[in-house]
């Protein structure tokens, strides 16, 4: 029973991400705006804390599995990359009054930027994995994970509480930047790991 816990949290995690992204999606269409965000925030929270949660329980009780090697890092992936998706398609958070075709391309990019680290990252796990080799989150991976996350939540907050406060536009701008740098930065790591690379 307990080897089955860490994956279950991982679906719970996946079904809770579902949801936030919906809630992201709509919240543009919903009357009490703050309230709904904050809901939404707190949907964030909880799946950031089932990510925290199943990767202990699996280390304590060694019960990892290459389905939660696998699915685990995924989960992670569709929650950020599909907030960021989302924030593009809403067209938030609004930076500077900027025009709305420049902000457009802007968190477009942002996306673009993600979604092209992960999907390469990904390929150089599957190559390890295939070759039933261990390619784990490391340090620079974990470190990228929760500067993402930070940058969510600081995009829910500003929506719902501070949305057009001048510290808001350059706080976000400022988080923004960290998170592209540190994505880029992960992402060279994961290259010159040489796991993936190992000749059977």
């Amino acid at each position: 029973m307990l080897k089955l816990i860490p994956n279950i949290l991982t679906f719970t995690r996946l079904v809770l991400t579902v949801v936030f992204l919906v809630m992201i999606l709509y919240s543009p269409y919903v009357v009490n705006g703050p309230f709904f965000l904050d809901i939404a925030f707190v949907l964030f929270v909880i799946a950031g804390l089932t990510d925290i949660i199943d990767g202990k329980i699996a280390r304590k009780f060694n019960v990892t599995s290459k389905f939660g090697r696998m699915m685990d890092p995924l989960a992670d992936k569709v929650l950020v990359c599909g907030a960021f998706i989302c924030f593009a398609i809403i067209g938030e958070p609004k930076l500077f009054n900027l025009p709305e075709a420049a902000l457009k391309i802007i968190l477009w990019s942002v996306a673009g930027v993600l979604i092209f680290r992960e999907v390469y990252v990904t390929v150089l796990r599957h190559i390890a994995e295939a070759r039933g080799i261990n390619f784990a989150a490391t340090a620079s991976g974990k470190i990228k994970m929760f500067i993402q996350s930070f940058a969510i939540g600081t995009v829910i907050i500003k929506m719902a509480h501070v949305r057009t406060a001048p510290w808001g536009y350059w706080f976000t701008t400022a988080v923004f930047a960290l998170m592209l740098v540190v994505t880029v930065i992960s992402g060279l790591a994961a290259t010159q790991r040489s796991s993936w690379k190992k000749v059977d």
